[in-house]
């Protein structure tokens, strides 16, 4: 865990360009950005706008054009793939729009996935899929298939998959996405309890901003690749 108040992951003069036939895309275009521990952050703007491609960059999914990306004092354009690999096991946990469970697997399977990549040692697999998942509200559910389970259900399920490794830093794409509007508020409201009760950094990117303004601790806005407008929940 980070101490609180210290930077978890900083953005300097990052871009990331893209070659379209002639056209020269900046998906993200000198964006500067601090990160502190236990900030709850949200990244908002119109589709195109370079959001999901710079929260991509931040969990090593994808390597800067130009610029550098710091976290926990490491340049991650310095990084070798398999040291990525290991950040993205053990630094971040990632949840997407789309809930991205294996149907065939239980929920405690699906959860312990993540375990077994990182290769933690079996007899402590249990008591964390369990922690994870009374977390989310689901620790009933254990031996649930993801059809089995409401669209809510299923993202919180994701959102436990993502803590089991206990990250400092949860990404998270559009979670609430696929989701009615009442299940968009309460995947909202958990990730406002995670932030709160373990002291995890969050990075959101989201087109809804009534409920980034209700639930995020700071809001930061990209048009066009680049970083227009920031705002601090009061």
């Amino acid at each position: 865990m980070t101490e609180n108040g210290s930077i978890a992951i900083r953005a300097e003069h990052v871009s990331r360009h893209y070659q379209m036939g002639s056209a020269l895309i900046r998906a993200v275009d000198d964006v500067s950005l601090e990160v502190r521990s236990g900030d709850f952050l949200a990244l908002l703007g119109s589709s195109g706008s370079g959001k999901s491609t710079l929260l991509n960059l931040l969990a090593g999914l994808d390597r800067p054009t130009s610029g550098n990306i710091i976290a926990k004092d490491r340049n991650l354009s310095e990084l070798s793939s398999l040291e990525l690999a290991r950040y993205r096991s053990h630094t971040v946990g990632m949840v997407f729009q789309a809930f991205n469970l294996l149907p065939r697997m239980t929920l405690e399977e699906n959860v312990e996935l993540p375990l077994r990549l990182a290769e933690v040692d079996r007899s402590e697999r249990p008591a964390r899929v369990r922690e994870a998942l009374e977390r989310v509200h689901l620790e009933k559910r254990l031996g649930h298939r993801p059809s089995e389970l409401s669209g809510g259900e299923q993202q919180r399920a994701s959102l436990a998959r993502a803590l089991v490794n206990r990250p400092s830093i949860l990404l998270a794409d559009e979670p609430t996405g696929n989701l009615d509007s009442a299940t968009g508020h309460e995947i909202m409201q958990l990730l406002e309890e995670i932030v709160k009760s373990l002291g995890t950094t969050i990075i959101l990117v989201t087109h809804e901003r009534p409920l980034a303004e209700k639930f995020a601790t700071r809001t930061v806005f990209l048009a066009d690749g680049k970083m227009i407008s920031e705002g601090v929940r009061p």
